[in-house]
């Protein structure tokens, strides 16, 4: 994700207070200097990175904190809470009409993934504020963009209003609302044109938008690799247009997070959701306290809860939870799991959502792709083995059979029958755990890691492979 960098060195700054039983200012003063070139380094803008330090120096040299219990805790809880408002300090909600037909407009500049993300975000008010959206091409200029719109519309069953690239935007746009109101839509969603940089024609024309369409959203679009560059561009619309909020694209990518730790301090934009991949489902509302959590190692589980609550039936989970604590979880149940987890999204992503686990798994590989080498294992098992694993524990000859049958050795197999194994053995633990003796900075250390993965020797870093 975009902040893994700056959340492996924030954290590596706390650890110098972290554990301490008395701290002195030359401790703070030592943290604050890597904080501060954590923060630099992560393209966070030098004005935002002077005051964010500031603040946090100051609460941490208080008396309170150098002479109190656990003074490396609450310094830790300090730098979240500063982190949390510096990014807008809570979620901030969209304006919809009460009655009648809100509209939306999407701005911003071309390739920061406008189109994609105009499909994504009526996608998911579709589904969580029960809308009927209607998506409206208003980019008549870069090459297919039309074309694009339509086909997003055609994946997700969202109706579409073009007129191709022959017409004006100003009378498609006016014919969009008279077809939306015919057609029982209570929102519009507007795809309009971006450039490679802004300009004097770009803005006319949407202010000319703008001035038709009076929308109840102006939301704008930036890629989060642009770094420093997305606050000079988002200053810029919102001068022109007055920007009621932000959705940043691209967090999944390999960038270092500068603009959205940077953006609401600097120009009072709120970001209001975030892009975490390309398929259209991948969108989240933007939770300031929530992304702090994730920046400083602490999890999310708000965030994995909402994931399980959308994705898994509540009865279906019970069922699957007691099958796993009675010994009778067997492999149909196992390949149902699999597709729960990736209808919420990548295995290393939702691992990096549990607290403790981010760092179990920092050196192991955690590679989605092994979700489909067991699931051809588990195809390659009759019905009886399936339901019963016993009968391939107790087989070699089945065994091989499933490793030919898959394209996998028989070594393979023994890791997943493993697997299933060590699943059932984790419940079983879990549910005699005392709830009030859990560590919650490390609520997994009571439990065994995966059979204590062993380092693979080699040339180069050894990691651990993390399999199913």
């Amino acid at each position: 994700m975009a902040f893994d960098n700056l959340s492996d060195r924030l954290q590596m700054s706390l650890r110098r207070v972290t554990g301490k039983g008395r701290l002195t200012e030359k401790d703070i003063e030592e943290m604050m200097r890597e904080v501060r070139l954590s923060l630099l380094e992560a393209d966070v803008n030098f004005k935002v990175v002077k005051q964010f330090t500031k603040k946090v120096k100051e609460q941490a040299m208080g008396e309170k904190i150098l002479k109190g219990l656990n003074p490396g805790q609450q310094v830790v809880k300090i730098v979240h809470e500063e982190l949390k408002q510096v990014m807008g300090d809570k979620a901030e909600p969209l304006t919809f009409k009460d009655s009648g037909l809100t509209s939306f407009m999407m701005v911003g500049l071309q390739g920061a993934g406008k189109t994609t993300t105009a499909g994504k975000l009526a996608n998911l008010l579709r589904k969580k504020e029960v809308k009927k959206p209607l998506l409206v091409a208003l980019d008549i200029y870069r090459p297919a963009a039309v074309e694009q719109l339509v086909t997003i519309g055609e994946q997700l069953s969202i109706d579409v209003f073009e007129k191709g690239i022959d017409e004006q935007p100003v009378d498609i746009l006016k014919q969009a609302i008279e077809y939306a109101k015919e057609n029982g839509h209570d929102l519009i969603v507007c795809d309009t044109a971006g450039r490679l940089h802004i300009n004097e024609e770009l803005m006319g024309e949407l202010k000319a938008i703008k001035a038709i369409l009076n929308p109840d959203e102006i939301l704008l679009t930036i890629d989060a690799m642009t770094g420093q560059d997305a606050i000079s561009v988002a200053t810029s619309f919102d001068e022109q247009l007055g920007i009621t909020g932000a959705i940043l694209t691209k967090l999944d990518g390999d960038t270092r997070g500068g603009a959205a730790l940077s953006l609401r301090e600097v120009t009072n934009i709120p970001i209001k959701y975030m892009g975490l991949g390309e398929k259209l489902d991948q969108i989240e509302v933007f939770h300031p306290e929530r992304m702090a959590s994730r920046i400083l190692g602490m999890g999310d589980v708000l965030t994995l809860v909402d994931k399980v609550t959308e994705n898994i039936d509540e009865n279906d989970m019970m069922s699957m939870m007691e099958k796993m604590m009675s010994g009778s979880f067997n492999y149909d149940d196992f390949i149902k799991q699999m597709k729960w987890i990736k209808r919420m999204g990548s295995l290393g992503g939702l691992m990096k959502l549990i607290p403790g686990m981010n760092k179990m798994t920092k050196n192991m590989d955690i590679d989605d792709k092994q979700l489909v080498h067991v699931e051809a294992m588990i195809q390659s098992m009759t019905k009886k083995e399936r339901k019963n694993p016993k009968l391939i524990e107790q087989s070699s000859s089945r065994r091989r059979r499933i490793a030919q049958g898959s394209g996998k050795k028989v070594s393979d197999v023994n890791r997943l029958i493993g697997s299933l194994e060590q699943q059932t053995k984790m419940m079983k633990q879990m549910s005699k755990m005392d709830p009030n003796k859990i560590d919650p900075n490390n609520p997994m250390g009571s439990l065994p890691t995966s059979g204590q993965q062993k380092q693979k020797k080699g040339k180069g870093k050894n990691k651990n492979r993390f399999r199913f």
